[in-house]
């Protein structure tokens, strides 16, 4: 999964060695809201999940994102 998510970072000019588990995606690699649109479609489509527009605010580092990929393609089994 971490794999799959610096793939998608790279493709906002992100160097993948220039992120850890707790980069801030804002703070520290410089996203704007834009962007995180952006970044949230590209995870959609890529992990085959909708991510509630309320939910975005949440997800502001590597780690947070991948603890909620994480539980929602859970929940996505589950049902």
């Amino acid at each position: 999964m971490k794999e799959r998510i610096l793939t998608i970072l790279e493709d906002f000019g992100v160097d993948r060695r220039a992120v850890t588990d707790h980069v801030h995606f804002v703070k520290d690699l410089g996203f704007d809201s834009l962007d995180t649109v952006d970044l949230m479609m590209k995870l959609e489509k890529e992990f085959g999940l909708r991510i509630p527009d309320e939910d975005y605010h949440k997800l502001t580092t590597l780690n947070k994102l991948m603890v909620y990929l994480e539980e929602e393609q859970n929940v996505a089994y589950a049902e």
